[in-house]
């Protein structure tokens, strides 16, 4: 299993698939990134005042509960009169810890406007607010990077604590070729849910484009990554499960090479203008293509052939791709001959 963010606990191992490991997520902040990026809720701005930060001084509302062992709120606020102090707060699981950072409330009312819009109340970024709020009934939704949670409450006269169970955990990735890191800009993880190895995975990802070492946030669940390195067919899936209030941290292990492609008059000459190149499978497909006098692509170990066509011949050369030894292929002009099913009208460029 795989596993930190703010407040989450982490683990670290590795994937040939991947290796993975867990730490926690509480002591960690997910970046701005990871936030949810949609509502399911819209209404009006907050009310001025509708929030207020626990103060550490003051007393219990009348006939208020004692807080529950672990819970932040020892002494509700007073609310203004006609209102009630509802202290909130949430934690990854029934037995886990509390959530101590990274949290976005909403507090919306239950019943629609005319428009159709929930009216949007009172809001709060911190981890335990206190809200003020009249009698009648809300929907109190909270996020956690990617993870959310709404749950309806009905406000009396009295203050009351509220707590909430956010089932969240984090996976932070990393990537490399025998054990040598990727660099950043060069790879990027898509994440999925579901399980790639038993065949139930989403066609759709959940979060793409993650960068190496970004924290991302996540309701618990079981996932698969997708690392895509460089430009060519270097790309790798591997399962993940993440946790409860742990950060799953999980390095993907490429077979892959870079290789930089040259098409020259003489070995060790300087690569022909113009050109357009190919790179194709034992089978004939092509994988990548681009004009480039010396295009780089990141392929996965194995064999090929780099076609090279220019000033209207075209060339051809078999390579193979050995883990992590990144190199050049030159195609030397007038040695290598064109198979007829790439380019039989334009001769063999000998």
């Amino acid at each position: 299993m795989l596993s930190a963010a703010p407040g989450l606990a982490a683990s670290s191992a590795r994937l040939d698939a991947p290796a993975a490991a867990t730490s926690s997520l509480a002591d960690e902040v997910p970046g701005s990134g990871t936030l949810a990026q949609a509502m399911p809720f819209v209404g009006t701005t907050p009310p001025a005042g509708a929030v207020a930060k626990p103060q550490p001084l003051g007393t219990t509302a009348p006939g208020a509960a004692k807080p529950p062992a672990g819970d932040p709120h020892t002494i509700l606020p007073q609310p203004p009169v006609g209102k009630a102090a509802i202290g909130m707060s949430a934690r990854f699981g029934e037995k886990e810890p509390l959530v101590p950072r990274g949290l976005v409330w909403r507090v919306f009312a239950d019943h629609p406007e005319a428009s159709g819009a929930y009216p949007l109340v009172a809001e709060a970024a911190e981890p335990a607010p206190v809200f003020f709020l009249s009698p009648g009934g809300y929907v109190v939704h909270v996020s956690y990077g990617l993870a959310s949670v709404a749950r309806r409450i009905v406000v009396g006269e009295e203050s009351r604590r509220e707590q909430v169970i956010i089932p969240a955990g984090g996976v932070r990735l990393q990537a490399d070729v025998l054990d040598k890191p990727i660099a950043a800009q060069k790879v990027e993880f898509d994440i999925f849910e579901g399980s790639f190895l038993q065949g139930r995975a989403s066609s759709r990802p959940f979060f793409r484009g993650a960068n190496p070492g970004d924290l991302i946030v996540l309701p618990a669940g079981d996932y698969y990554v997708v690392s895509t390195y460089g430009e060519g067919n270097a790309v790798i899936q591997a399962d993940l499960q993440v946790a409860p209030g742990k950060v799953t941290e999980a390095t993907l292990h490429h077979r892959a090479a870079e290789m930089t492609f040259r098409l020259v008059s003489a070995a060790g000459g300087d690569a022909l203008p113009e050109t357009q190149w190919s790179v194709l499978s034992p089978g004939g497909d092509a994988i990548k293509e681009s004009i480039n006098a010396q295009p780089t692509f990141a392929l996965a170990e194995g064999e090929y052939t780099a076609v090279a066509r220019q000033d209207g011949k075209t060339y051809t050369k078999d390579f193979i791709v050995e883990a992590g030894k990144n190199g050049p292929v030159e195609v030397l002009v007038g040695e290598q001959a064109a198979p007829p099913s790439i380019n039989a009208d334009e001769g063999s460029g000998d």
